[in-house]
């Protein structure tokens, strides 16, 4: 007789967990009440220097150089001479140059990591962080060292005839952007390398099959995919760029000082601490400026990805 075929047997399907668990409530109590003496003590200062700085804007110095309070909004009027402006966009043009090299440069070491950086991967971000642990003067020296006039940059580009006797790095613009780069760039590497790690790669290999380049996918792809985290590299390089001071006192000269110098030299040695206030305060709106153009674009980004 014929053997009749046994029916396929019903794969059960898999019955769904149970739904997470909430916190208890007790938990996220203590947790908060962890967090309020830290919370409080920061904004506490935070505030506090706040009121202070826009305190001693409208204020006045005594003939000793003292500060005093009142109201005088002649340091807020002084703010539109020339010679100001001309270091507000100095700074803003340094930052901004600053953002574009360390987005050039963190891009594709962030994707190499991310992507093809296999088990070593941790160990190479390590690699790239721990040496931004040192004091940042102390860095910036040592990049100093390396820009000057007789070293190893410009022996190495003397010897191949990229450069001549009378090339210098130092106390120029692009010195100053140099230095800028080097002290911020890992703060761009991060949020690329964490924005990467986080897409989906399936991405990539869809815009290859749809004979996409290398180029053409990486822009069509791969640079929209992580424009939350680019966003937020720019945003925690352009922010200390902008007041940096030390590089453009190290690496530049007379004529490369940013607003963060100016500040500097009101409050600790022209003793005007009202006018550097006002100059603090006018840095302070166009960083406010700046992330809040930050924020409105995060929460476009993100009602985007929800529809």
């Amino acid at each position: 007789m014929p053997r009749t075929e046994s029916p396929a047997r019903a794969v059960p399907h898999p019955r769904p967990g149970p739904p997470p668990r909430p916190r208890p409530r007790s938990r996220t109590r203590l947790w908060t009440w962890l967090l309020l003496p830290g919370t409080l003590w920061m904004t506490g200062f935070l505030i506090a220097s706040l009121v202070l700085v826009a305190t001693l804007a409208f204020g006045t110095t005594d003939p000793l150089g003292n500060p005093r309070f009142g109201f005088n909004p002649d340091n807020f009027a002084a703010l539109a001479d020339p010679a100001y402006r001309t270091v507000l966009l100095r700074s803003l043009g340094y930052a901004l140059i600053t953002c574009v090299i360390c987005l050039a440069v963190a891009y594709p070491v962030a994707y190499t990591i991310a992507l093809h950086g296999g088990r070593f991967k941790h160990l190479l971000i390590a690699a790239i962080v721990v040496p931004f642990f040192a004091n940042y003067l102390v860095r910036m020296y040592g990049w100093s060292v390396v820009l000057s006039d007789d070293g190893p940059l410009l022996r190495a580009l003397r010897a191949i005839g990229l450069a001549d006797d009378g090339t210098r790095i130092l106390q120029t613009g692009p010195g100053v952007i140099a230095g800028l780069v080097y002290g911020f760039v890992a703060f761009m590497i991060i949020p690329l390398y964490a924005a990467l790690e986080r897409m989906d790669t399936s991405l990539i290999e869809a815009g290859r099959d749809l004979y996409g380049g290398p180029l053409s996918t990486f822009l069509h792809v791969t640079v929209p995919a992580t424009r939350q985290g680019a966003a937020a590299g720019c945003v925690l390089v352009f922010l200390p760029a902008m007041g940096d001071f030390v590089s453009a006192q190290l690496m530049g000269g007379p004529d490369q000082i940013m607003i963060g110098n100016l500040i500097q030299d009101k409050f600790f040695q022209g003793q005007n601490w009202p006018l550097g206030s006002a100059l603090t305060m006018l840095l302070m709106a166009v960083l406010f400026l700046g992330m809040l153009g930050y924020l409105r674009r995060a929460r476009k980004d993100e009602a985007e990805a929800v529809r």
